[in-house]
């Protein structure tokens, strides 16, 4: 494998999975996804950057329940020197950051195979204690390493007092205030961003992602949009997924500013998040309390105290019940697809032996 698809963290793990799929063609070779717009691929290879787009006759077959390349991936492909090169296969993935489609209720990979998830929070009138939460499951849900980014610290004159209300939600994550323009906090940043990491950025509009994103590599490669003065809401800066490789080869996946993200199935980031909340739960009485009107309930006990606040407590329920939702859809889909998984490696096996 040559050392340019390795800088972009291609490993032994990536190498494994390969090899697990014993393909017999010489033809193909591995790729990262860099970029995603709708259908069209922009992928790092051993010749350098190209344009790629799916097999048909392995991807069109199951639009719904297929595994289709997002930003992060690494994929299989056949090079093309004078054209688009055709992904034939995505490889597992060792993390993936994942939403509800609305539309089809099934998930939607947003970026996949990063090693921190930068959760960026802006020190202003949007600054949201529930919605860091709701980031906060689903990063640790991803099978990644989280770290809360409070931005534009520049601009606020008490930015340590947001720093505790999250550390309050967050006590095993680290906490880091930086200011882009002033360049304050970003190098603690650098010990995480390293030599052929993958970092994602997650957050809502206007917080400031792509600002940081310029701090961090030197130069102006994202544009910047101001934000509305009366109510701090941003503008959307980032209007695709791409990924960005820095001068010390580090990488940072952006993705386009969600207001509200609607959750996949996050029961192990719930457990992590709220911990607090599931060990008072091993005090109640019964051991299927549901925390109503059950007598000897720890949980209800630890509300009327003030040791949980109520508003903590509703957005667990509330991120609890998108979870169980979400995951009634995905044992659905799970059926689905390992129904169409065997097939399609079989029908890949057999395009990947010389039908070119």
């Amino acid at each position: 494998m040559s050392n340019n698809i390795k800088k972009y963290g291609y490993d032994e793990f990536f190498e494994k999975k390969v090899n697990e799929l014993n393909i017999y063609s010489e033809d193909l070779i591995c790729a990262r996804v860099i970029e995603v717009q709708k259908e069209q691929y922009k992928l790092a290879t051993e010749y350098g950057e190209s344009s790629g787009k799916l097999k048909g006759s392995l991807f069109y077959n199951d639009k719904v329940y297929n595994v289709y390349p997002t930003v992060g991936d690494f994929v299989l492909v056949k090079h093309n020197p004078i054209g688009e090169d055709i992904i034939y296969h995505v490889l597992e993935r060792k993390s993936k950051f994942s939403r509800l489609d609305s539309f089809n209720k099934v998930e939607q990979i947003v970026a996949a195979n990063f090693d921190y998830v930068f959760i960026i929070v802006s020190l202003n009138n949007d600054f949201n204690v529930k919605r860091t939460e709701r980031y906060l499951t689903a990063a640790w849900q991803s099978g990644a390493i989280p770290i809360i980014i409070l931005t534009k610290r520049d601009l606020c004159s008490d930015y340590s007092s947001y720093k505790e209300r999250i550390e309050e939600i967050a006590p095993m994550v680290p906490v880091i205030a930086v200011s882009s323009f002033t360049g304050e906090g970003l190098e603690e940043l650098w010990n995480y961003i390293e030599p052929y990491k993958t970092v994602v950025f997650l957050g809502s509009s206007g917080i400031g992602k792509s600002s940081l994103v310029n701090a961090l590599s030197g130069e102006e490669i994202m544009k910047v949009n101001t934000i509305r003065e009366d109510d701090s809401k941003g503008r959307h800066t980032t209007t695709h997924r791409q990924l960005i490789k820095l001068k010390n080869d580090a990488m940072i996946i952006d993705t386009p500013g969600m207001r509200e993200l609607e959750m996949w199935n996050v029961s192990d980031g719930l457990n992590i998040v709220f911990d607090e909340i599931e060990e008072l739960s091993r005090g109640c009485k019964f051991k299927d309390c549901k925390h109503e009107k059950e007598p000897g309930c720890a949980v209800k006990l630890a509300i009327e105290s003030g040791e949980l606040s109520k508003e903590r407590w509703d957005n667990y329920i509330k991120l609890k019940k998108e979870a169980r939702f979400a995951e009634s859809k995905e044992n659905a889909n799970i059926r689905l697809q390992e129904k169409s998984k065997w097939k399609s490696i079989s029908k890949f096996q057999k395009e990947s032996k010389g039908r070119y």
